[in-house]
């Protein structure tokens, strides 16, 4: 579409897209007397996730040729990370003089890595045998990003195990059940600490205002307006500075170290600013690096932060750990298609579970705001390209109206700029008002379902390595409810830092030594693997695509 076609822009949309608006706010006093679609039988819902949801494209994956994992299938993006050579041999690095010896050692600057660090020191680490290393600044993660609330089962007619239930249903019963069971039982607990932190969750009448998120059979949503990972990460990145934890930051991990036993001893840095590797010896490690957003699986945007390479997936492949579930991504339904300037980023579940439904051109809801998420999403996608009811940019991207102004309706004038702040103003600094007019929205990239395989007590196979949060899988299965990535980062880093204090007390790391990377990358060379790339890739490089215009080729 050439400019000339865009024309005028009135309110922050092109005149041409002002006829399908007005076909939305014609139909919306009907469709709040009718209210909205029924949710989909297990039968429709599976029908809509074939057909349409990204992930059941066979020719977008294929099977890994080595290690633990050989044989499963992902998207192609994951495998050649996964099969991409390392960065550095054991020659490169000298390990004979480490420049850190410490009890624990956390990889990550974001929520799980915190929360680790923070129960590793409650577990008696004192704070001169603890480090935690940042890729970015400490808090440059997708923790902070998130918006719309976390879970927690905490008074009735909810329970635990109907959180758990709720949990795998949504993962289509393919979670590891220990993991689902310590994350639902951990909730309540997880919001009790969070309060005594600081965190100024939303309440009425000093009880917690609780709400659905898609996939839920009951309310129990706590949510601080919708920037409530930001207020998370408040509270307990200042309590890691309180504590006096030690943090390096722009100090990415690129390989653990393994002792002669085959246990985790340490890992190797690269300093951004220097340019210079750094060695860490280490009696326990944990992994909390994130996830992979920034890999653009099949081309889609992302929600992710610029540090969400899957650097820890590649460091624990290597050292032996399985991964489990890296066929499954998710893709937020609901991520913004116009304008272009801010494509992919995230227009929170909350707007849904406060009123605000999809709508195609003409105005039509056709789907449940409160599907799980990839039945939402895959909804929305047919609705586009299998229905042709899309809304399409100037850039050629399509979408689907999220009816915002329902929220004010519903709920009295005056509610969505009050529950959903940030919502309003992300879409106000591009001159649209979302409680006047629809927001357009498609599918884009959110979560890592899947990561290296961990138990209850966020133990990895290799003993010393432990991990917790995005980067680790099974307790999701193939799709995450909203408001279990908050609640998983602080379960299974509270879990994994109570873990590593316990083994560092216990074991002393011994030589350390890179020869298991050196076994790896003879591994790639024995399956014929010939290629240039290096991984961890550490920051993703956007020289050669332009990545705001770009067209998602959903149906090639």
């Amino acid at each position: 579409m050439s400019q000339a076609d865009v024309g005028q822009v009135r309110d922050g949309y092109p005149e041409y897209m002002r006829e399908s608006i007005a076909k939305v706010e014609a139909t919306r006093a009907q469709r709040l007397k009718d209210g909205s679609p029924k949710a989909m039988t297990a039968e429709q819902r599976e029908h809509v996730l074939q057909e349409w949801h990204p992930d059941y494209k066979a020719d977008k994956k294929r099977a890994l040729r080595v290690g633990p994992s050989k044989g499963d299938r992902m998207p192609h993006e994951v495998v050649d990370l996964l099969e991409a050579y390392p960065s550095i041999a054991a020659s490169d690095i000298d390990l004979s003089s480490p420049d850190f010896e410490v009890q624990v050692l956390i990889l990550g600057g974001g929520g799980a890595a915190s929360v680790a660090a923070l129960f590793a020191h409650e577990e008696g680490i004192p704070t001169e045998d603890l480090l935690m290393v940042s890729k970015l600044r400490h808090g440059d993660c997708n923790s902070v990003m998130a918006q719309g609330g976390i879970q927690a089962a905490d008074r009735a007619p909810d329970s635990p195990a109907i959180h758990y239930l709720d949990v795998l249903g949504g993962g289509h019963y393919t979670n590891n059940p220990e993991l689902v069971k310590a994350l639902v039982n951990d909730g309540p607990l997880v919001i009790d600490w969070h309060e005594k932190l600081g965190a100024l969750y939303d309440k009425v009448d000093g009880k917690y205002l609780e709400a659905h998120g898609g996939g839920t059979s009951r309310m129990r949503m706590h949510s601080a307006k919708d920037y409530t990972g930001l207020e998370l990460m408040r509270v307990i990145r200042d309590e890691v500075r309180n504590v006096g934890i030690t943090v390096i930051e722009f100090a990415p991990a690129v390989e653990l170290l393994l002792d002669e036993a085959g246990h985790c001893a340490g890992a190797v840095l690269f300093n951004l600013e220097t340019e210079e590797y750094v060695t860490v010896k280490a009696s326990a490690t944990v992994l909390a690096t994130g996830g992979f957003g920034r890999l653009h699986i099949q081309g889609f945007p992302t929600t992710n932060h610029y540090g969400a390479t899957a650097d820890g997936l590649v460091m624990a492949y290597r050292a032996g750990v399985r991964v489990l579930d890296m066929d499954s991504v998710q893709y937020h339904p609901t991520g913004v298609a116009y304008p272009a300037a801010i494509l992919g980023q995230l227009a929170t579940e909350k707007l849904r579970n406060q009123g605000a439904e999809p709508v195609n051109i003409d105005g039509e809801s056709f789907v449940f705001p409160l599907e799980p998420r990839d039945v939402e999403a895959a909804a929305i996608i047919r609705e586009c390209y299998g229905n042709d009811k899309g809304v399409t940019t100037p850039s050629g991207i399509r979408g689907v109206w999220l009816d915002t102004p329902m929220i004010d309706a519903i709920h009295g004038p005056g509610t969505l700029k009050s529950r959903l702040a940030a919502m309003w103003m992300m879409w106000h600094r591009h001159g649209i008002d979302i409680t006047k007019d629809p927001a357009l929205v498609f599918p884009t990239l959110h979560y890592q379902n899947g990561g290296v395989e961990i138990d209850a007590d966020a133990r990895t196979t290799v003993p010393g390595l432990f991990a917790g949060g995005e980067v680790a899988g099974g307790v999701h299965g193939k799709n995450r409810l909203m408001g279990n990535s908050l609640l998983d980062y602080n379960v299974f880093g509270r879990r994994a830092g109570i873990s590593a204090a316990s083994w560092a007390r216990a074991n002393r790391a011994q030589t350390p030594s890179l020869k298991h990377v050196d076994a790896f990358a003879a591994e790639l060379r024995s399956a014929g693997i010939k290629t240039e790339r290096k991984a961890p890739m550490i920051l993703p490089d956007y020289r050669r695509e332009a990545v705001l215009e770009r067209q998602l080729k959903i149906l090639t």
